[in-house]
């Protein structure tokens, strides 16, 4: 096989992990094959050349399009072949970086082996100073993973699945104990604040609800294990009586949509998952984004007068996003606030009308009412079915990850 055919094949098996990913705008759709772009964790978008190191894999995971049992080309990268085009494209200004992943060939150790090696050879041998991201092997030695960790600029360990039940039917001879160890072996092992590591959880593919999947996000971000966690709408590939009859994929996309928004309220908007949730409710709706549907089934606690509601209340009004949020806290100590500086603010008001009120009279043109206050909002949502990074070799589709 030669080396063009090496990279289109571990280019497109590389594609399925998300744990590579970018928020913004739009992309351009003349990438070259196996490049996708990532924010990092000082807010820089690189573009990153995404790959695997072989897709052979010992595993037989029911979701993967990567199993052992899989009918398809296999392929390995030498290390010297990963470095060499690393360099290469980053010297035609191609890339900023790379992404490195991996099925487990042999035994976890020795894959996470030729990974350093591919990063060494880069760091040392090339002086190659851009930015790496590379997957943790579960199950590969506490040694090879501090050896990993310093040699690159982000790392993460995918749990794919939420629940423990879930990994032992769909992918029995993974542990959800090795995928969390290495997180907390750096979180003993760093100083700094912030980890620099994440994971992926696979939505879709089994039977877990929203409310299951955020509490353990929420868990993982409660004990400082990582920074983030990313989130893939179940894509099948392979045919397994153990997976589930995907009938809408749209529906799916908009499931992983409002995980990420939701995500977005726990980490940035003082947010915690069960608030998100009723007992009659377990799923995000798709109606409306998880902010204005807490919103909906909170309104006795609006309108709200942003001249005095505390910070955190401001934070949980719809169409008022943290920047926003800020600034209006700075303004409201000069005098009265009027329509026009709250729009000069930045505040969407098309949303936050409603559950606003100024100098004691509502913005809202009629008096709140769950039903009716519904169907204004609904005519105002526009949902996005786009998936976050997921890249295929013509086309990047980025995240949508603005304030809510």
């Amino acid at each position: 096989m030669t080396l063009e055919e090496k990279l289109a094949l571990l280019s497109d098996s590389a594609k399925y992990d998300v744990s590579c990913a970018s928020s913004g705008g739009k992309s351009p759709s003349s990438l070259p094959a196996g490049v996708c772009h990532s924010f990092t964790s000082d807010g820089r978008c690189v573009s990153l050349l995404k790959i695997l190191l072989t897709n052979h894999c010992i595993y037989d995971c029911a979701y993967c399009i990567n199993r052992a049992s899989m009918d398809r080309p296999k392929a390995k990268f030498s290390p010297e072949e990963i470095a060499s085009l690393t360099i290469e494209f980053y010297r035609r200004n191609y890339i900023e970086g790379l992404f490195l992943s991996s099925g487990i060939f042999k035994s976890p150790d020795e894959t996470m082996q030729e990974i350093i090696l591919t990063l060494e050879l880069l760091r040392h041998t090339h002086q190659f100073k851009g930015y790496i991201h590379a997957k943790i092997i579960p199950g590969s030695s506490s040694e090879l993973i501090h050896k990993l960790y310093r040699l690159a600029d982000r790392v993460s360990s995918n749990i794919e699945l939420p629940t423990s039940r879930s990994l032992a039917l769909l992918a029995p001879q993974k542990e959800k104990s090795d995928v969390l160890s290495p997180f907390l072996l750096l979180q003993k092992n760093q100083s700094l604040s912030t980890p620099k590591a994440s994971t992926q959880m696979i939505i879709g593919a089994s039977p877990e609800s929203d409310a299951e999947i955020l509490a353990t996000s929420e868990a993982l971000y409660s004990r400082r294990l990582l920074s983030r966690v990313y989130y893939s709408a179940f894509t099948p590939t392979t045919h397994d009586s153990r997976l589930p009859l995907i009938t809408s994929p749209q529906t799916l996309l908009q499931r992983e949509h409002r995980l990420y928004q939701a995500d977005w309220l726990l980490r940035f908007y003082g947010f915690n998952a069960r608030e998100l949730f009723s007992t009659t409710r377990l799923n995000l709706g798709l109606d409306f984004d998880p902010k204005t549907l807490w919103a909906l089934e909170n309104l006795h606690l609006f309108p709200l007068d942003p001249h005095y509601a505390p910070k955190e209340m401001l934070l949980r009004v719809p169409g008022i996003g943290v920047k926003s949020t800020l600034a209006l806290l700075r303004a409201r100590r000069f005098g009265r606030l009027y329509e026009s500086d709250l729009k000069r603010l930045g505040i969407s008001l098309k949303k936050a009308r409603y559950f606003l009120a100024l100098q004691g009279k509502p913005l809202s043109p009629f008096k709140l009412e769950e039903s009716r206050l519904r169907q204004e909002l609904r005519s105002l949502s526009k949902t996005p079915l786009v998936r976050p990074t997921l890249f295929d070799f013509y086309h990047l589709n980025p995240a949508l990850s603005g304030e809510l």
